[in-house]
């Protein structure tokens, strides 16, 4: 026979399907569709820019190549497509912004002298 001690039983989630206990009152805010993200993935958070991440990527890419390691040149080939697209997108926002305020300079200009 097993003595088996009476207990409860604690489920360790070992860093998985880990539910954070709130209060009623405490909000959760999730984000969603926004590069900026506070929780990526793996709570990957990068302290540069995409600037500065492009360019790291360039520079880890020609060293695979030398190398002779295709995969993982590859591998950072597709980081420098996906950051060359952010870093484009980020550009035709600004020069959009910038466009629009010297309209709406101009405008003002415009009317003053009226």
């Amino acid at each position: 026979m097993r003595n088996r001690k009476s207990g409860v039983f604690r489920y360790r989630s070992n860093g998985r399907n880990f539910r954070r206990r709130t209060n009623n009152n405490e909000n959760i805010r999730s984000v969603t569709g926004s590069f900026l993200n506070d929780r990526t993935k793996n709570n990957f958070k990068s302290n540069k820019s995409a600037e500065q991440l492009l360019e790291s990527y360039k520079i880890l890419a020609k060293e695979a190549i030398s190398l002779g390691d295709k995969t993982l040149a590859e591998n950072y080939l597709q980081h420098i497509d996906h950051f060359e697209r952010i870093v484009s997108h980020k550009n035709l926002n600004q020069n959009n912004n910038l466009s629009n305020n010297s309209e709406a300079d101009q405008d003002q200009i415009t009317k003053n002298k009226e």
